[in-house]
């Protein structure tokens, strides 16, 4: 997501004041809008429980892309941001291992980055790929496609057997390769998008499958060109893939889409618990959005 943020919308037309979902007159505005639509489906009796929850958040608190408490327990000047005396990239420690980030970053950027992917990967959020029940086994094969920083191939290292991270900016994987430098056995980075075509910049995950082979978890967060990724993996929808978590937040439709792509494919489904406000997109009633879908193979 944080690429998508930085890089992405920053010159697509933006639905509020000044093109700026990030001021605070724009954000209060967006809050309004939204509290008054979860109103209405509390008089009209049609509220659910979890939108209820963003509902009273909102009535008490301002808006965040996560609207829930758990935003409370991060504080970004918390985040120690320290340099490499070999490559002068900076590097913050997450769970007791170094993650890089790319050059020219203030010390402030890499705080607000860092302390925000945090908050998506905190286990009440929306945006949490894992869970004690869904999570990566021992010896997995994961294929990370949008690794963005790399968190979190880097949380799960240590379980992994292998780790293919598809990365295109030339910035960010010299920082993932810093990274991941202590496990060069178990890293693979590849500077191609996954699309529905293969060229030069262009891969499909069927081409990639071919040769690769089967893939124990994949995770997929490719800032809104998530459906042209389902177009060119057909085949490995079908017979490639034990589990995945997909982002299902960056368009409107995009839930209930995958959804029915991967029951479809024979997939068991369930959606992360609670809703996100992406305030990086013209947002319309409902104007909330599930966050993922996790995704297991039953046939």
């Amino acid at each position: 997501m944080l690429k998508l943020i930085k890089s992405i919308f920053k010159n697509k037309q933006q639905p509020l004041k000044d093109h700026n979902p990030e001021s605070d007159y724009n954000r209060n505005l967006l809050r309004i809008k939204i509290t008054k639509h979860l109103q209405e489906l509390e008089h009209d009796k049609t509220i659910t429980e979890e939108q209820k929850e963003v509902l009273t958040y909102l009535s008490n608190n301002p808006l965040q892309i996560f609207p829930y408490h758990f935003n409370s327990k991060y504080n970004e000047e918390d985040v120690e941001v320290l340099t490499d005396a070999e490559t002068g990239l900076s590097y913050v420690f997450l769970d007791g291992k170094k993650l890089f980030f790319k050059r020219g970053l203030t010390k402030q950027a890499i705080q607000h980055m860092h302390n925000f992917l945090l908050k998506e990967q905190d286990p009440a959020s929306p945006h949490r790929y894992l869970t004690h029940e869904f999570n990566i086994e021992q010896n997995d094969v994961i294929v990370d496609v949008g690794s963005a920083e790399g968190n979190f191939a880097l949380q799960n290292i240590d379980k992994a057997k292998k780790v293919y991270l598809f990365e295109t900016n030339p910035d960010w994987i010299e920082a993932l390769e810093a990274t991941f430098k202590p496990w060069l056995d178990k890293i693979e980075i590849i500077n191609k998008f996954v699309s529905d075509k293969d060229d030069v910049h262009n891969i499909t995950l069927d081409t990639f499958c071919k040769e690769m082979g089967k893939i124990d978890f994949l995770k997929i967060d490719v800032d809104g060109a998530e459906q042209q990724l389902l177009d060119g993996s057909k085949n490995t929808l079908a017979s490639q893939v034990a589990k995945l978590a997909i982002c299902t937040y960056h368009l409107k439709d995009d839930e209930i889409t995958f959804d029915q792509i991967l029951k479809d494919n024979a997939f068991k489904t369930s959606y992360s618990d609670g809703y996100m406000i992406f305030i990086y997109d013209d947002l319309q009633p409902p104007y909330i959005r599930r966050g993922l879908i996790r995704a297991i193979k039953t046939a």
